[in-house]
């Protein structure tokens, strides 16, 4: 099932534009996917959407009796949550201490049911979340689990993502900030599967648990997690680069400063990697940034100078040049 055969809002997910960013880094070519543009105002849009309509269309999922049960850190959520209103399923949404209050009335605002952990289990929050998904499923009728960690449709939902980056630049490197590793992994498998030379620069948080052990905290959602979910390949991944909280609000400031964007903290790690390893990278090479969201959703935080100078003593000022992001 296509897009196009959904109709109304949702027909519109996908085709978002890619945008030159000129002031970035000098010397490079480089290009950001703006998944913001997508109608729920992220790219995990492609992925509810992906994972929900065979289900629709076989009847796994029934309108008017079905309950999908998520875990989120948000963007997913207010995806499912715009689906969900669409065709009339019920839906709980799984969030923990991180989520912004903005996150929180935008899914409420679609009609969402919200349920927030607030101490780990297993050693972390996402543990948490998923605990409660499960006594959710065990206890309301007829509820659907999407599981967007380990759903294979998550993946599949961007290989489309890296098509619509290829059919307008031969990339040379792709930098995606991973949490579930969806975008990632459908990224991945689609340069390989047509033989692209693409290098995927994988941008994780330092605080997270997917490629490392966890050197600070977490602040950011959506940015990292705090254990690899089954989706993450480290096989088609040319380099991983660690970004701190810190860093991400660096960066989002200064693309808003120097490119007139305003990008949500996963959105920033990808420029502050890209300041990381800059130096490496050839003169002239084309870069591609996936930026998964808008900034809209992080005033209180990122963008919000009391927040910054609580959990980091500092406002970054100014159009910082690349090199100083991190």
């Amino acid at each position: 099932m296509s897009t196009a055969e959904i109709g109304g809002v949702l027909a519109t997910i996908g085709g978002t534009p890619l945008v030159a960013l000129d002031r970035v880094a000098p010397g490079l070519r480089v290009f950001a996917k703006m998944e913001k543009f997508n109608p729920g105002g992220s790219v995990k849009d492609r992925t509810a959407l992906h994972m929900l309509q065979g289900d629709l269309r076989a009847g796994v999922l029934v309108p008017g009796r079905s309950v999908v049960v998520e875990s989120t850190s948000g963007n997913l959520g207010i995806g499912l949550a715009q689906m969900c209103a669409y065709f009339g399923l019920d839906l709980v949404c799984v969030v923990d201490t991180r989520t912004t209050a903005q996150t929180v009335a935008l899914l409420r605002a679609y009609g969402a049911t919200v349920e927030v952990v607030t101490e780990p289990a297993g050693g972390d929050l996402l543990g948490a979340r998923i605990a409660r998904v499960h006594e959710l499923l065990a206890t309301l009728p007829d509820a659907y689990w999407p599981n967007q960690y380990a759903n294979p449709l998550n993946a599949a939902a961007h290989e489309q993502t890296m098509h619509e980056i290829a059919a307008e630049l031969d990339a040379d490197y792709l930098f995606c900030s991973v949490s579930t590793g969806g975008t990632m992994r459908g990224c991945a498998d689609y340069i390989r599967r047509h033989g692209l030379a693409t290098k995927l620069v994988a941008v994780d948080a330092a605080g997270s648990a997917i490629f490392h052990v966890p050197t600070e905290g977490r602040l950011i959602p959506g940015h990292g997690a705090g254990r690899r979910p089954p989706l993450v390949d480290t096989s088609a991944v040319s380099e991983v680069v660690h970004v701190t909280d810190l860093e991400c609000v660096r960066a989002c400031r200064t693309l808003v400063a120097r490119e007139a964007i305003l990008a949500g903290g996963s959105s920033g790690a990808t420029v502050a990697a890209l300041a990381k390893i800059r130096d490496r990278i050839p003169a002239g090479s084309r870069c591609v940034l996936v930026f998964p969201d808008d900034g809209n959703r992080y005033l209180d935080t990122i963008y919000s100078d009391s927040w910054v100078r609580e959990h980091f003593g500092e406002v970054p000022s100014g159009a910082r040049p690349l090199a100083t992001i991190h």
